[in-house]
């Protein structure tokens, strides 16, 4: 590569690396004097790339916004970090864009990558190992949650086209605080200011989403995040269980974690002595949890599993589900 054009690409890389670069930096740095910083600037500028000069006593050139993506200068760290990123992305799920494009992205930058670094990214993915399960995720549009996003930003209302779980399609107007990645989806969510009330849509079922004139202020209380856990946790399912247990917030979370069930404190009953408790078992105490299930054949081993005392309030089936599984436990437990 001939050097003069060698410098070109290394003045695009010092100007992609962020802020305003002075000339006497740009000068030092190529080995050339001002005057051929600006023409290699002109050259960049010939090919497309958004270079704006700043004026003033600290000023000098940056990149501006363009209406394309310029050549991209990536140090080795730089694109693994990318690639990994892909590949992460695709098989969590957690991607905004179709799987052809992701795979597209990763193979141009594969195929200008140096012989060492592909060697050494090869010898990477052959050693990693996932313990989850490859996502198969339904990707949300790029153009809905880039348009929520905004929304989300600039505190403005979005109207969607939503379809739900039964294949049902409704035009909703969200308030929308925030967006969530929760176990390989995307979520979104907001206040439906029709009836005053929380809602979460998955956005792979959003199909068309606008922003709508006026504004409104973001809700005081739990992050969004949370506020999506609490809304699993409280869904519409078959069985609606109610819990107490005793122990630590902590130890409960371990095995019913926030987008499973709700945890509340409970009254405990007095000391008949009187006696203060000890500061050890000061964190133990009766809390109430509550969640909704669909089956309540998991909850047993979850509960043998948390090893804590409890009393089950609700269902009595689940109460049943309970004594058998303690009966095969100890039966198992008496074989030779």
């Amino acid at each position: 590569m001939p050097r003069p054009t060698g410098r070109v690409l290394t003045l695009l890389e010092l100007l992609q690396s962020g802020g305003t670069r002075t000339m006497a930096e740009l000068a030092d740095r190529l080995g050339v004097e001002g005057r051929t910083v600006r023409r290699y600037v002109d050259q960049l500028i010939d090919l497309d790339v958004p270079v704006e000069s700043v004026r003033g006593r600290y000023g000098g050139y940056r990149l501006a916004a363009g209406y394309r993506l310029p050549p991209l200068m990536l140090s080795d760290d730089e694109a693994l970090a990318v690639l990994l990123g892909l590949v992460a992305g695709r098989r969590t799920g957690l991607t905004a864009a179709e799987r052809t494009a992701s795979e597209t992205a990763s193979a141009k930058i594969r195929r200008v990558l140096p012989k060492h670094l592909a060697r050494r990214l090869d010898t990477l993915l052959e050693a990693l190992a996932f313990t989850d399960r490859p996502g198969g995720f339904d990707i949300p549009d790029a153009g809905v949650l880039l348009t929520v996003a905004d929304a989300v930003r600039h505190r403005r209302p979005v109207s969607i086209r939503y379809t739900d779980r039964d294949g049902r399609r409704t035009d909703r107007t969200l308030h929308a605080y925030g967006i969530v990645a929760h176990s390989g989806r995307w979520y979104v969510t907001g206040t439906d200011p029709g009836i005053g009330e929380d809602r979460t849509f998955r956005l792979d079922r959003i199909a068309d989403a606008r922003t709508l004139p006026g504004s409104f202020e973001a809700p005081a209380g739990p992050g969004p995040a949370e506020r999506v856990l609490s809304g699993f946790a409280a869904a519409e399912y078959r069985h609606e269980v109610t819990l107490r247990i005793h122990g630590t917030v902590e130890q409960i979370r371990a095995r019913l974690p926030a987008g499973v069930a709700t945890v509340e404190e409970h009254e405990p009953a007095a000391d008949p002595d009187g006696a203060a408790a000890d500061q050890g078992a000061a964190a133990e105490r009766w809390l109430r949890v509550g969640l909704r299930a669909e089956r309540l054949d998991w909850l047993p081993p979850v509960l043998a599993a948390l090893d804590r005392p409890f009393v089950i309030e609700h269902p009595a089936e689940l109460r049943t589900l309970v004594a058998a599984f303690a009966d095969r436990l100890a039966s198992r437990a008496r074989q030779a």
